[in-house]
């Protein structure tokens, strides 16, 4: 690994750029196995469902446990029938499982009850749910429903503050600069793009800045060594 001397002259990402930004983005995605969630669920249900097994947990892992569950319970009904136990042990490789496998029940119960077996396309009653938070909302709402809202997970908040688009501490805070700064029409594709970007290009400990197409925009906050 060679580390390379940053550059000299500070630059911040302006939103004039996000336009070939997100060309690029979108150019490069081609190159990679694309196994985010968004880019295999469409259902607003096996999103929210997938979302939750996913936490601390690898993409790959999530995939195999969310399509062994899928094979055995597709509605809020039939995982509500599964004794938590042996749905502990259906989602068994997840991290927390124990947790998780509670919360599924409690989501698939609160489905039946309050919104007749459906998702709720609401950004405020999914976040009433257990387990979910504002990354789970905002993928179930903008994939599963093709509504505005922006999903900030660790990939995002890290990479649009290395840009110098924000400059925000949390994953909240980076969603609610983001609502200001970034124009509506990225606020879907968003998430899909820089999960593949920072899986690849912008890595979380040593990015591969030598061969980034967006080096040239980007401010490279808080970015010490570089390969």
């Amino acid at each position: 690994m060679i580390d390379y001397p940053l550059q000299s002259i500070i630059i911040a990402m302006d939103k004039k750029d996000l336009p070939q930004v997100f060309r690029i983005l979108q150019e490069m995605k081609s190159q990679w196995q694309d196994e985010t969630l968004a880019s295999r669920e469409k259902d607003p249900f096996r999103i929210l469902i997938g979302c939750i097994l996913s936490l601390r947990t690898k993409d790959s892992i999530t995939k195999k446990v969310a399509n062994h569950l899928f094979s055995i319970a597709k509605t809020p009904a039939e995982i509500l029938a599964i004794p938590q136990e042996k749905l502990a042990e259906i989602i068994y490789p997840v991290g927390f499982y124990r947790q998780k496998a509670k919360n599924l029940r409690e989501i698939a119960q609160i489905l039946l009850e309050r919104y007749q077996g459906k998702v709720p396309d609401n950004l405020e009653q999914l976040l009433e749910l257990p387990g979910v938070g504002r990354k789970t909302a905002n993928l179930v709402v903008t994939v599963g429903f093709g509504k505005a809202g922006i999903c900030v997970d660790t990939h995002v908040h890290r990479i649009v503050n290395r840009w110098g688009l924000v400059n925000t501490k949390t994953p909240e805070k980076t969603e609610e600069a983001l609502r200001k700064e970034l124009p509506q029409k990225y606020w879907i594709p968003i998430n899909n793009l820089l999960v593949l970007w920072g899986q690849n290009i912008c890595l979380p400990r040593v990015p591969r800045c030598s061969i980034c197409q967006i080096q040239p925009f980007c401010e490279q906050k808080g970015v010490e060594k570089l390969q």
